[in-house]
């Protein structure tokens, strides 16, 4: 069997309230998903990285929810 979808889609605004590792977030139709998962340590760590200090400075300025 074979579908033939037109749709139009028209998104004025989006709110995305979390993004993970595993996240999907689908607008319209698919005909398949299917997972991938890589993991690449592109800087050639060896270690963990450092801890934070207690009050780290935010580089990403964040709205207040209202």
């Amino acid at each position: 069997m074979s579908w033939t979808i037109n749709q139009t889609i028209t998104i004025h605004q989006i709110r995305v309230d979390s993004v993970s590792n595993s996240s999907v977030l689908q607008i319209g139709s698919a005909g398949a998903i299917r997972s991938l998962s890589q993991l690449y340590n592109t800087g050639g760590f060896t270690g963990p990285a450092p801890m934070l200090e207690e009050n780290p400075l935010s580089f990403v300025p964040l709205p207040n929810p209202a």
